[in-house]
């Protein structure tokens, strides 16, 4: 299913437009009913694929070779709601999501370095790579949850 970065991106910047119609959803309901749940659960459902988008972005922006500005601007855009679908069509036509996983070295002499050698590794054992980067997120979001909602109520 995540064969190549454009699939895992495609997949996760989707994932992300939806949750925000979830939490804008949500929104609406607590404002209109008074039911505030609703904003707990869509706007935990949100925060937790929001950070998988985060982390999915880095990990394309880093198989890639994005220059930082790009990777900032697909980062950035889960910021503003539905955002990471316009930003995933740039990337798709620009040209920076082509390509497959950099599972080995080439002749790049960047292929060499500590932090792509490790990245390889992990792409060479997707389910170590998930495993890891879902504890990640989770470990944040939990941290996340612990200090509190923005605005310090709930």
């Amino acid at each position: 299913m995540f064969r190549t970065p454009s699939a895992l991106f495609r997949v996760l910047a989707i994932a992300e437009a939806i949750t925000w119609t979830l939490l804008i959803t949500a929104l609406i309901v607590r404002a209109t009913t008074g039911v505030a749940i609703a904003v707990t659960v869509a706007g935990g459902v949100h925060g937790f694929v929001f950070l998988a988008y985060g982390a999915t972005a880095v990990l394309v922006a880093k198989n890639q070779r994005w220059h930082p500005l790009r990777a900032v601007v697909a980062i950035g855009s889960a910021v503003i709601p539905y955002a990471t679908i316009p930003a995933e069509i740039w990337l798709h036509r620009t040209g920076a999501l082509a390509g497959d996983w950099r599972l080995h070295a080439g002749s790049d002499p960047r292929d060499e370095r500590w932090h792509d050698r490790l990245m390889r590794a992990m792409l060479r054992r997707p389910g170590l790579l998930a495993a890891l980067l879902v504890v990640a997120v989770v470990v944040i979001f939990t941290g996340l949850l612990i200090v509190g909602p923005p605005g310090g109520k709930a």
